[in-house]
């Protein structure tokens, strides 16, 4: 989406504050602990954004090739991995339209990018296209029947940010994309964003899970062989 070319440059200041660092760690938990990823695997990463879930996975040796729409989010990215010296190939290129050949990735992946996919069926079935028979399909996203889901479609948050181009999805909704192929499901982020620093912590997490719903949910398909 073109429209985060303007927010590529600071984007990842979120994840230097206390909160996003926490949210970071629980969602890559919750992602890692429905796929794991094999070394010497070639997984797709969907709404790569500035190369997060990418790089978390090239370091665990998979073959990462990595999509978006905007060109400098890409730009981020590609600096970020040259500094580590990761081999990821970074593309720009529209999830309704992936132009790369069918029956080719062992893993799909796309993290905290789905919230923006306004045909979520057509994105889903293009990431399907590519993935081999038997491969996994896993996606993450906000959740919009949560405190976080609640906030990003605030007042605020819809005039003044990016958010105002979200589509945001439930859980029911994630899983209705194709529930004869779903294998797994999961939610995190329990604890809401107006927790002060100090209630930041998996104690906190593990405490709500009881009682509240997960703020970022997870879906993972397996590709029929």
């Amino acid at each position: 989406m073109a429209v985060f070319d303007t927010k590529a440059i600071d984007y990842d200041q979120w994840y230097e504050s206390k909160m996003g660092r926490f949210v970071d760690e629980v969602e890559t938990n919750l992602a890692f602990s429905m796929f794991v990823p094999q070394k010497g695997m070639t997984i797709l990463d969907v709404g790569c954004g500035t190369g997060n879930f990418s790089i978390k996975l090239a370091e665990l040796g998979c073959k990462v090739v990595a999509i978006d729409l905007s060109e400098e989010m890409l730009k981020v990215a590609r600096r970020k991995v040259e500094e580590k010296e990761l081999d990821i190939t970074f593309h720009t290129m529209d999830v309704y339209d992936i132009k790369l050949e069918e029956n080719q990735f062992d893993a799909v992946f796309s993290m905290a990018a789905f919230e923006f996919i306004k045909e979520p069926q057509k994105a889903y079935t293009e990431m399907m296209r590519v993935l081999k028979p038997g491969g996994e399909l896993l996606i993450g996203t906000i959740h919009r029947n949560s405190s976080w889901g609640s906030l990003y479609m605030s007042k605020d948050f819809q005039e003044n940010t990016v958010f105002k181009y979200a589509d945001f999805k439930s859980l029911e909704e994630l899983e209705g994309l194709d529930k004869k192929n779903l294998v797994a499901r999961g939610e995190c982020l329990f604890i809401p964003p107006d927790t002060p620093e100090e209630g930041i912590t998996m104690e906190k997490e593990k405490e709500l899970s009881h009682t509240e719903g997960g703020g970022f949910i997870c879906a993972l398909w397996k590709k029929p062989v």
